[in-house]
């Protein structure tokens, strides 16, 4: 029988090592899995990757990851903002490497990976320092950028319901990178708001089919 369901947020992250790469889903709050992140501060893995669109709000959540000293790079779209001051604190002390991706670009380059596709050309970035040392080439009179896709070793996503075989449903934009980053990541851990029985989700309305998902797990486990 497949079942999915860990019976807590600690189990389901017990085996994230130290140096890994972690895409982490939202934007900004929106669809942050906030529980999975402080099970992975609690469980100590450091040395980390972190591909997410932003780089924390205030405090908590993902912005708590970086306090705690866990991350050694991010990767991301928008890293400054009001309340950016632990990223920021921590990139101009020089303890955190940035890898700047325009959004577009950071979500075709996650959707990439998990599409098996070996990278794309954009015209995104062209001329500026983010195409530096990248591959360019004119296209139909346009200049493009080639960039490579982003895979991860785990994909920490929110959804608002799951069932025991992975499938999920997304709760309007909480969806966000969800979606793709699931496909991306060699082992996807998704925070669900409730479990629902097998057959209980409308196949019509399923967003993540479970076999891009390996564990799930509620919130309030």
């Amino acid at each position: 029988m497949i079942d999915k369901i860990y019976e807590s947020l600690e189990r389901a992250v017990a085996d994230v090592p130290d140096g890994a790469t972690i895409m982490i889903g939202g934007f900004g709050n929106a669809g942050m899995p906030a529980a999975l992140i402080d099970a992975l501060i609690a469980q100590g893995a450091r040395d980390l990757t972190i591909v997410n669109n932003n780089a924390g709000n205030g405090e908590t959540g993902l912005a708590a990851l970086l306090k705690a000293g866990r991350v050694r790079k991010i990767i991301c779209s928008f890293p400054r903002q009001a309340d950016s001051q632990v990223f920021d604190a921590l990139y101009r002390a020089g303890k955190i490497e940035l890898e700047l991706t325009p959004q577009g670009n950071l979500a075709e380059r996650i959707r990439a990976a998990g599409a098996g596709i070996g990278g794309f050309f954009t015209p995104t970035g062209y001329g500026t320092l983010l195409a530096e040392g990248k591959e360019t080439r004119l296209i139909n009179g346009r200049q493009y950028v080639f960039e490579l896709p982003i895979h991860a070793d785990f994909a920490l996503i929110k959804a608002h319901r799951g069932d025991r075989w992975g499938n999920l449903v997304y709760r309007k934009a909480a969806r966000n990178f969800g979606p793709i980053m699931a496909a991306a990541a060699t082992c996807t851990i998704a925070q669900v708001h409730d479990v629902v029985a097998l057959g209980e989700l409308d196949p019509e309305v399923i967003v993540t089919p479970g076999i891009y998902v390996q564990r799930v797990v509620r919130e309030q486990a």
